[in-house]
């Protein structure tokens, strides 16, 4: 059927509900990084690199907000000046999800027991072109969905040297002057590229995919089973399975009301668990909501009561969600 304006958005984005921490190796474009990861609908926090970054994912993890991965930024220098190898231990340690850019490459590289070289040229704010290996183009890649061969910006001196690569890496991606321009772990929820996915030398569709490819594959089997479901489309996919006697059912279960037809009731629900999601995980604020949102809240959701203040809308909303 034709297809509500409502579940095209609900449909919308990856990152939905997820939690992504992006740790500054002090570089530049950080920013442009982090806007990129936000149009992926990811929840995304820049942490300055060091013991404070550390400690602070460290308590995420304790209070129950554990980041749905952590991104490796680029930087100056080299992988040891900001301690990255500490940093890929905690992440281990707690199962968090990491993905390398650049310096998070050599980073990773590094830390997995493999060598760094310095290139005999330097390649700072150049297009070069990239090909995907064997590895590099299967499913779970983080370079599903690209061109076998495309073109990247590449700002480095340094690089992994591809014949010390422990056999627990893949390379995903080569230049056309033979350099990883891409690695996945093998068994681990790790992978990095060299290149810049978030500058304008490189496609920003294709920049954007690699994020978004990263996003949705880069999980431990354990959180993936446990997980809510990940993005609308796949809270519509599952209420699109069922009758509308259990939809109803549902929402009448969250005190909301059951009219309307199919397609509308499939809207509220899967806005109901979307919500419900980002209440319970600590991301909907509803002390810093307008009045305005909070009522377009439960307008939206189809909230039954008479609400007249702004305590009493939270009070209905709190109780609906959580």
């Amino acid at each position: 059927g034709v297809e509500t304006k409502e579940v095209k958005e609900a449909k919308a984005k990856v990152g939905d509900g997820k939690r992504v921490i992006l740790i500054d190796h002090e570089d530049s474009f950080v920013h442009t990084l982090g806007n990129y990861l936000r149009q992926t609908g990811a929840d995304v926090q820049t942490l300055r690199s060091g013991p404070s970054a550390l400690s602070a994912i460290e308590n995420m993890v304790k209070e129950g907000k554990k980041p749905s991965m952590v991104v490796l930024s680029p930087g100056p220098g080299n992988p040891s000046d900001f301690g990255l190898s500490t940093s890929i231990d905690l992440l281990t340690k707690y199962k968090i999800p990491a993905f390398g850019v650049c310096l998070g490459l050599q980073g990773m590289v590094e830390h997995f027991g493999g060598t760094l070289g310095v290139l005999g040229y330097p390649m700072h704010g150049k297009p070069s072109g990239v090909m995907l290996t064997k590895e590099g183009k299967v499913e779970n890649s983080i370079f599903n969905g690209l061109p076998e061969n495309f073109e990247v910006a590449r700002y480095h001196s340094l690089h992994g040297i591809k014949e010390t690569l422990p056999s627990c890496l893949d390379v995903t991606a080569i230049s056309e002057d033979g350099i990883v321009m891409g690695i996945q772990h093998k068994t681990l929820p790790f992978a990095a590229v060299q290149f810049h996915p978030e500058s304008i030398l490189t496609s920003p569709a294709h920049g954007l995919q690699i994020l978004k490819n990263a996003l949705s594959s880069l999980q431990y089997e354990d959180d993936a089973s446990a997980d809510i479901p990940k993005s609308g489309a796949d809270i519509v996919a599952d209420l699109e399975q069922l009758g509308v006697s259990d939809l109803k059912e549902r929402l009448k279960g969250a005190g909301i009301s059951a009219g309307g037809t199919k397609s509308e009731l499939i809207v509220k629900l899967a806005l109901w668990t979307h919500k419900s999601n980002e209440a319970k995980n600590g991301r909907l604020d509803f002390d810093n909501m307008t009045v305005p949102q909070l009522r377009e809240l439960k307008q939206g959701l189809g909230l039954k009561g008479t609400t007249k203040t702004k305590d009493e809308l939270i009070a209905a909303l709190s109780e609906c969600l959580m």
